[in-house]
Order: structure tokens, then C-alpha cells, then sequence
């Protein structure tokens, strides 16, 4: 009766380690997902500085 119970123990405990393990990596999957669009909306704005720049430099030609 203790290999049984042992057994269901230690399974009940891989589900909870990898249900806490889901939960952070869901979290920083989240923190990625921030960090790229912010990452995205800089390049953009930098893509557009270079733009304008770009169509005053060639008016002065």
C-alpha cells in the first residue's frame, strides 16, 4: 500500500512543479511580448526620423 501511495504522491507533485514551471515561463513569454513591441514602436520611430531627414536632405539638393 506505500509504493501505490507514493507513486500518486509524486505524481500529484510533477504536476504541481510543472504547472508552477508553466506559469513562469507564460509570464516571461508576456515580458518578451512587452519588450519586443517597445522595441518595434523605437524602430519605427527611428525609421521615421530617417524618413523626414531623408526628405529634407533631398529638397536641399
Amino acid at each position: 500500500m506505500f509504493w501505490p501511495m507514493l507513486a500518486i504522491a509524486l505524481g500529484f507533485l510533477g504536476i504541481a512543479v510543472l504547472g508552477v514551471l508553466g506559469v513562469r515561463v507564460f509570464i516571461e513569454a508576456q515580458r518578451l511580448g512587452r519588450e519586443v513591441a517597445r522595441t518595434t514602436e523605437r524602430i519605427n520611430r527611428a525609421a521615421e526620423d530617417l524618413e523626414r531627414a531623408a526628405t529634407g536632405l533631398a529638397r536641399t539638393e
